[in-house]
C-alpha cells in the first residue's frame, strides 16, 4: 500500500491505519500557495466582472477582504522567496502572468480579448465569475426588497444559482471551491516544484475569520459569526469535501513521492475524524456510509478506478446531507468543532475599514 510504503521510508508521521476493507468498490504560506483543480466552478474571464462590480452594493464585506490574505495575496505573492522558488522550479517566469499561478492565487478578467490579472482571491473566486448572475441575484424579482414575495426571492436565488453562483446556503459547492485550491492538485507542482501539498484547511475555523460575509446578513448591525446549527454543517460537510479531495489525489498520484504520501495522510486524517463524527451524530447515517466510502478503496498507485468510485460515493452522501440537514439535530458534533480560539484570523467589524 502506498500509505504504508512511504510511512517506512518518511519518520515522524506514525500511521498505521487499515488501508483497505474487503469493500471493494503560511494562515501564511500554505493559504499563499495553491493551485485550482478540483473547483466547483471555473472563474471564467471571460465572464469574470471584478470585485468593484460586487463592491457597489457589498461595500462592509468589500473593505473586509481588504484586509484579508487573499486580498494581499496580489501583491505579496510576486515578492516572496518561497514562491520565486517554486516558480523557477516549474519554469514560471512571472507569478503574476502564468497560467500555473494565476487559478488560485489571482482574479483574472478578460479586457479587449487579454486577460489581466485584476485582484488577488476576490469575490468571483470563491462564488464563481459573476457575468450570467449578478444581476439576477441583486434585482429582488424587478421590485424593491420590501416588495419581493417570498416565492418570487426563492425563485430569484433558484436561478441565480442555476447560472453559476455559489451562495453561502450551496455548503457541498463552496466547500469544494475552497478545498478546489487548499489542496493541491497537480503532482509536479509538489514533488517538483517544493510547493505544500495544500492547507491545514478546516471551514469553520477558517470561515468564522477575516471577513465572514455576516455584515450582509444582519443589515451591518454586526459582523456576527454562524449560529450553532451553521458550525455544525460547515464542520460536517467541509470535513466530507477534505475526505473526498484527498481521495481524488490520492487516484491522480502517479509517483511514491511526496504529492502521494501526502494526499494518503490527508484521507486517513479525515476519515479518522469522520468516524469520531459518526459516533458523535448516529442520527446521520451518511457519516458512517462515508467512512466506508473512505475505507473501499486502497490508498496506493494505480487504484484510480476505485479511488474515483469512493471520491464519488462520498460526494453523494455530501450532496444528500445538505438536503436532508441544517444542523439543528447535530448538537452531538459540538464537541468536535474547533472554538474562536482556532479561528483564522479576526473578523472585520461591521463599518470598520482596514
Amino acid at each position: 500500500m502506498l500509505l504504508r510504503a512511504l510511512s517506512r521510508r518518511s519518520t515522524g508521521f506514525g500511521l498505521r491505519a487499515r488501508l483497505q476493507s474487503p469493500m471493494l468498490g503560511l494562515c501564511g504560506l500554505l493559504m499563499l500557495f495553491g493551485l485550482a483543480a478540483d473547483r466547483a466552478v471555473a472563474s471564467d474571464p471571460a465572464k469574470t466582472l471584478g470585485p468593484n462590480a460586487c463592491g457597489e452594493c457589498h461595500k462592509q464585506e468589500t473593505e473586509a477582504w481588504k484586509g484579508s490574505h487573499h486580498f494581499k495575496t496580489f501583491r505579496e505573492l510576486p515578492r516572496n522567496e518561497k514562491a520565486k522558488e517554486i516558480a523557477d522550479k516549474m519554469g514560471v517566469r512571472r507569478i503574476r502572468s502564468e497560467g500555473l499561478c494565476l487559478n488560485c492565487h489571482y482574479t483574472v478578467q478578460q479586457k479587449d480579448g487579454k486577460e489581466e490579472v485584476v485582484a488577488g482571491i476576490s469575490c468571483e473566486s470563491c462564488h464563481s465569475a459573476g457575468q450570467d448572475w449578478i444581476k439576477v441575484h441583486s434585482e429582488f424579482s424587478g421590485k424593491t426588497e420590501q416588495s419581493e414575495t417570498k416565492a418570487e426571492k426563492e425563485a430569484r436565488w433558484k436561478l441565480a444559482d442555476s447560472k453559476g453562483m455559489i451562495r453561502p446556503e450551496s455548503l457541498y459547492a463552496l466547500a469544494k471551491n475552497c478545498l478546489g485550491c487548499h489542496v493541491v492538485p497537480q503532482e509536479d507542482l509538489v514533488n517538483k516544484g517544493g510547493h505544500p501539498a495544500g492547507s491545514a484547511f478546516e471551514l469553520v475555523s477558517w470561515s468564522q475569520g477575516e471577513v465572514r460575509h455576516n455584515t450582509w446578513l444582519s443589515k451591518g448591525k454586526d459582523n456576527v459569526p454562524a449560529d450553532a446549527a451553521r458550525k455544525r454543517m460547515l464542520y460536517l460537510v467541509g470535513l466530507g469535501v477534505e475526505l473526498e479531495t484527498g481521495i481524488r489525489g490520492v487516484a491522480r498520484a502517479t509517483a511514491r513521492k511526496q504529492y502521494a504520501f501526502e494526499m494518503a495522510k490527508r484521507v486517513d486524517r479525515a476519515r479518522k475524524q469522520l468516524s469520531a463524527a459518526a459516533k458523535a451524530a448516529p442520527g446521520v447515517p451518511e457519516i458512517a456510509e462515508m467512512v466506508k466510502f473512505a475505507y473501499s478503496a486502497g490508498l496506493k498507485l494505480n487504484n484510480e478506478r476505485y479511488l474515483t468510485a469512493a471520491a464519488d460515493g462520498v460526494s453523494k452522501l455530501l450532496v444528500s446531507v445538505t438536503q436532508k440537514y441544517d444542523g439543528s439535530t447535530l448538537a452531538g458534533l459540538d464537541s468536535l468543532i474547533p472554538g474562536p480560539d482556532k479561528f483564522k484570523g479576526t473578523a472585520t467589524k461591521a463599518g470598520a475599514t482596514n
